[in-house]
């Protein structure tokens, strides 16, 4: 491994409340977006959809009582593993992000670091920079693909994961935070499978990672590693105090290699916006059980239309009116979805568009199975 440079001083504590890659960027996530599937969510049904579990840091570094030199922490190696694969974007409107080599010529970041841009300018570590091409940005999903054309030959890529990191996992978020280059910020993993709002495309993304590291302006597009250097997901967001979050790694392999081919990635459209079947919603509409997604409502012309039934009236339960008369969605292609999460993590990472899918559902009392055909996700 090359001798990798030291670790530069952390500096900016304040935490971003939106996407954290453009100093401009300020925006704070609507009450409302709209999935994958049609759906409108709310902040609070989101943050009611998993649980998270925090997690203790490893010990401060050790210190050789005879010459008072504090040995190498865990995570000055994997500061040393990988900076010199991660690399500052500056975009020609003047904002700045993170980006990490993928491949050979192929560096990760996200669509709203590059923003519009046909090219950027790519800094590696020893201030070697250059001009690059944008391959392709996927505004849904919130990545973006450049491509290097002379990489330094020290700068090797960063293994994606191929598993969910568990939560409590040692991480570390390595970035430009604030245009201050080579920083590192550590924490924990503290939460799997969430459903991040990207307010830019007016969409939610399945199966992100949370995490309590530090993130702020400047550090969107990087990696966030663990302490093998494995990257588990690319920084996206930070929403407050200890709330960050990364795009997963299975959306990574879904998307980057489209955007490295064709400069483009088509998401699938089902068109079925839905909602838990809580307690409430199982009375009013004599459910046996507390089981699947209410189906809210359908998009019209979408691929669900004239296949999902849509409500046909409400009543109300203690207080509050709850839709009526629609269907229940069980399954997906035989995977049961209880959750938003686990329904648009079906959908987004498992199909594509065009496959007909077969869905179990609850209609009238009696389950049965329809199938229906994805189209694709309509601009946004």
């Amino acid at each position: 491994m090359p001798r990798r440079r030291a670790v530069l001083s952390a500096a900016g504590t304040a935490l971003a409340t939106a996407l954290a890659g453009c100093p401009s960027s300020s925006t704070t996530p609507t009450a409302e977006s709209t999935d994958a599937g049609g759906e409108a969510v709310g902040a609070a049904d989101r943050a009611a959809d998993s649980n998270s579990t925090g997690a203790t840091t490893p010990s401060p570094t050790p210190v050789d009582g005879a010459s008072g030199v504090e040995n190498d922490s865990a995570y000055t190696e994997v500061y040393r593993d990988t900076i010199d694969s991660v690399v500052l974007i500056r975009n020609p409107n003047g904002s700045q992000g993170t980006g990490w080599l993928f491949d050979d010529g192929v560096v990760v970041t996200n669509a709203h670091v590059v923003g519009t841009a046909d090219h950027v300018r790519v800094g590696f570590s020893e201030d070697e920079t250059q001009v690059s091409e944008v391959l392709g940005r996927d505004n849904m999903s919130d990545l973006a693909a450049v491509r290097v054309e002379d990489a330094p030959d020290y700068a090797d890529p960063l293994s994606l994961t191929a598993s969910e990191p568990v939560i409590g996992t040692n991480v570390a978020v390595i970035g430009t935070p604030y245009g201050l280059r080579g920083s590192l910020s550590s924490g924990v993993v503290s939460g799997r499978n969430r459903l991040i709002p990207n307010p830019r495309a007016n969409f939610v993304l399945p199966n992100a990672i949370q995490t309590d590291a530090p993130v702020n302006p400047g550090n969107s597009g990087g990696p966030l590693v663990n302490l093998d250097g494995t990257v588990l997901g690319v920084v996206n967001s930070g929403r407050g105090d200890n709330i960050a979050f990364a795009i997963s790694p299975a959306m990574v392999r879904r998307v980057i290699p489209a955007l490295v081919e064709d400069g483009t990635y088509d998401h699938p459209y089902l068109g079925a916006r839905v909602g838990r079947v809580t307690a409430a919603v199982a009375e009013a509409n004599d459910l046996d059980s507390e089981r699947g997604l209410l189906v809210r409502r359908v998009a019209p012309g979408s691929p669900a239309d004239g296949t999902l039934e849509e409500p046909v009236s409400a009543t109300r339960v203690d207080g509050f009116r709850i839709p009526t008369g629609s269907d229940v969605i069980l399954a997906v292609d035989g995977t049961g979805v209880s959750t938003r999460q686990a329904y648009l993590s079906k959908l987004f990472l498992d199909t594509s568009p065009g496959e007909t899918v077969a869905i179990d559902i609850v209609r009238d009392g009696a389950e049965q199975t329809v199938s229906v055909t994805l189209g694709t996700f309509p601009d946004q």
